[in-house]
């Protein structure tokens, strides 16, 4: 096996003087899903805004394909080649939906690649396609969620991080979501993915974390881990 994609070593990170995550370890292989699992609060969307450089740890190492990466900046991450599909999807609601999918290419390498990279993208979503002239905030929930999936695809990075991905979705359309999630993954993207859902994140995830209170309180394979270990992870007791 050889080196991960992403390695966490230690971190610590601080609101202030709040300690949100405490010792922090984990490794991601090249084309894994990878979910990290937990209730409000257990800090999986620090850690995910950590790793794309939104905060900054106070003590340990974050590494992307062998490259320290936790004294960037968020836009620096992207370059990298990292990803952010971030929880409540923030989109822009009075551009388009092409002009939202613009705006996830604004890297030079991307920019070259835009027709191509579109392409792919409305092969995955073909709605997107349909609706690329209507403003964002006409759509519904799961075709806003496709379009912030869409926009984090345009700069072509190697590591795609999705947070809450499912949330305030008709179970319908979260079948759907993941359906895209697993292709994706197919196509060898990376992939992190954050939810509070434990079923669907064990069925997705070829390698699962367990958060809680900001600490990693479990890790292993689905197929593993017993619904014993799993309640008393996720629920500290």
């Amino acid at each position: 096996m050889g080196n991960p994609t992403l390695l966490i070593n230690n971190i610590d990170v601080y609101y202030g003087e709040f300690h949100a995550l405490w010792d922090i370890s984990l490794q991601v292989e090249e084309a894994q899903v990878v979910s990290l699992i937990g209730a409000n609060g257990a800090g999986k969307s620090t850690l995910l805004n950590t790793i794309s450089g939104v905060h900054r740890p106070s003590q340990g190492t974050i590494t992307f394909l062998g490259k320290e990466i936790n004294g960037l900046t968020a836009y620096q991450t992207v370059a990298e080649g990292i990803s952010l599909v971030p929880e409540g999807r923030r989109l822009f609601p009075r551009l388009t939906v092409l002009e939202n999918l613009e705006i996830g290419c604004y890297l030079p390498r991307a920019r070259k690649r835009k027709n191509e990279v579109l392409r792919r993208i409305y092969e995955l979503f073909p709605i997107l396609n349909e609706r690329k002239d209507q403003l964002s905030i006409t759509l519904s929930g799961g075709e806003q969620q496709m379009l912030a999936i869409g926009r984090a695809l345009m700069c072509e990075p190697k590591l795609v991080l999705f947070d809450e991905i499912s949330l305030g979705l008709s179970p319908l359309v979260i079948k759907h979501i993941y359906q895209r999630v697993k292709e994706i993954n197919s196509q060898g993207y990376t992939v992190v993915l954050v939810e509070q859902d434990i079923q669907r994140s064990l069925k997705a995830a070829h390698f699962v974390y367990i958060m809680q209170e900001g600490r990693i309180r479990l890790a292993g394979r689905p197929g593993e881990l017993t619904s014993e270990q799993i309640r008393k992870a996720y629920f500290g007791i």
